[in-house]
């Protein structure tokens, strides 16, 4: 087995995008990934010919000059990548139970954010503007979301600021509270702690502008290989790390696969969930005051998904995504009541392939508690290593799909005929093949009250040993570009 200057566990965005950063600068890097895919959230699956993302279901700032357009293009991929701008209107579309007629539009760039809301919310344009200016003062405050390479540092006040006393503090209007925070399944949940900056560096993102990717989010996993194996760069899959090599400083100096191949380096990136890391390093090498505060991390929530293969030309294309909620109060909430119906989904679609007007799939998320799929958590099923579970555990996908659809079919009446397959997924497909313990979307919480608790630094106690990824800061295309950024950066 060859070395390494540098190893990278785990292929997610942030990983490749470490190794491509690194490779930049010379260095010979491999990146070892467990599944047979690459691209950890930006994995997709085909199923009867149409082709389904797990994760990226719609992404922002990819017009020029934007974040993520910078460091996509930085990388070589922006110029081939194939987008859709989803509606500039209303390219997200609030939705309440109580009030089916109408659909509150989240639209694209400021200006015309504030002036769509205005014709349903008239007496508050001062709050709409109060709001515009909060959410890019807060981005301006975080460097490397603005393209600026300078010191990221940590301002405790505003990483404290909580977001739901801001809302109270520029208007009374409950609706357009609940509208504002409408998308929430950008970043899985609204309660007392959530601050505001995740809220903001969410939203702004897709306000600047929002877009569908016609061939599914593996594309910027391919384009990001193609660009890696430009640069030497070694790919292994289908290949988990299942422990290390530690000398006696508590320097990694191997990382040892499943089939007890030795992969070794000067240094190692953890791009995979950091309490899963954590299982393989054992307490030993670090601080126990730092391996206790990642283990009392709560994960965010876990969601069920409905993924629908259309019948041609049956179901027009949305060229926006739907968050639906049965009342404003279901905004705040995540998991419903057990054996009771969903209080919220969002619906989405990929671009058609067909340029008809007619979607020939759909996706439909709710939010589910991994305590509802506990009697099967010691199953364990992905290509590699296929398990099907119980009777029951299909018995239970199918009921669950059949109560969101029928919420869903309220709106949509028309949707059940147009179905030809369905196909399901739950917290224990994410936790698979993810990696998070309870199969949450997007790592751990950040918890306002207790703010440093969440901080985690790319540096770890293990001289050689350096982390990124969702798990260990923001989530998101944008969040774990920026995490790989950094990452990068300290390793010398």
């Amino acid at each position: 087995m060859n070395r390494y200057d540098t190893i990278v566990i785990g292929s997610g965005l942030s990983g490749l995008y470490t190794a491509l950063l690194l490779a930049k600068r010379g260095k010979k890097v491999a990146i070892v990934e467990k599944n047979n895919q690459y691209g950890g959230n930006l994995q997709t699956f085909s199923r009867n010919k149409v082709l389904f993302d797990t994760g990226v279901h719609y992404l922002g700032s990819l017009a020029e000059g934007e974040v993520l357009y910078n460091y996509f293009k930085e990388a070589g991929i922006m110029e081939d990548l194939t987008l859709e701008r989803l509606d500039t209107d209303a390219y997200d579309r609030i939705c309440f139970g109580d009030t089916p007629a109408i659909e509150y539009p989240h639209a694209q760039g400021y200006e015309n954010f504030i002036r769509q809301l205005l014709v349903y919310f008239p007496e508050e344009e001062t709050t709409l503007r109060r709001y515009a200016e909060e959410m890019q003062a807060v981005c301006d405050r975080f460097p490397l979301y603005r393209n600026r390479r300078e010191a990221e540092g940590y301002d405790i006040a505003l990483l404290s600021r909580k977001l739901l006393p801001f809302l109270d503090a520029i208007t009374t209007n409950e609706r357009l509270k609940a509208v504002l925070l409408g998308s929430n399944f950008l970043y899985a949940g609204v309660s007392e702690q959530t601050p505001l900056y995740v809220h903001a560096l969410s939203v702004n993102s897709y306000i600047q502008s929002a877009w569908r990717l016609k061939k599914g989010g593996s594309q910027i996993t391919n384009l990001l290989i193609k660009q890696l194996r430009k640069l030497r760069v070694e790919l292994f899959k289908n290949t988990e790390i299942t422990g290390f090599q530690l000398d006696t400083q508590h320097s990694i100096t191997g990382a040892i696969s499943a089939d007890n191949a030795v992969f070794e380096a000067d240094s190692f990136v953890s791009a995979i969930d950091i309490k899963a890391l954590l299982q393989l390093t054992g307490k030993t090498p670090f601080k126990p005051s730092f391996y206790n505060r990642v283990m009392r991390l709560q994960p965010v929530a876990s969601v069920f998904s409905l993924h629908l293969v259309l019948k041609p030309k049956s179901f027009p294309y949305l060229p926006y995504n739907v968050y639906w909620f049965s009342d404003e109060a279901s905004v705040y909430r995540t998991y419903p009541e057990a054996g009771a119906a969903p209080h919220t989904y969002m619906l989405s679609m990929s671009p058609p392939r067909e340029e008809d007007g007619y979607s020939d799939n759909a996706t439909i998320l709710t939010y589910m508690s991994p305590e509802e799929v506990a009697p099967w958590a010691d199953t364990f099923n992905t290509k590699n290593a296929p398990n099907d579970r119980t009777e029951e555990y299909e018995a239970f996908k199918a009921a669950k799909a059949e109560a969101l659809l029928a919420v869903v079919c309220e709106k949509y009446p028309t949707l059940r005929e147009a179905i030809a397959y369905s196909y399901t997924s739950t917290p224990l497909t994410y936790r698979d093949y993810i990696g998070n313990p309870t199969g949450a979307i997007y790592g751990y919480q950040k918890n306002a009250d207790r703010i440093m608790e969440s901080v985690i630094m790319p540096q770890t106690h293990i001289k050689n040993l350096y982390l990124t990824g969702q798990s260990i800061g923001m989530h998101g295309l944008v969040g774990v570009t920026i995490k790989a950024v950094v990452c990068a950066e300290v390793i010398p």
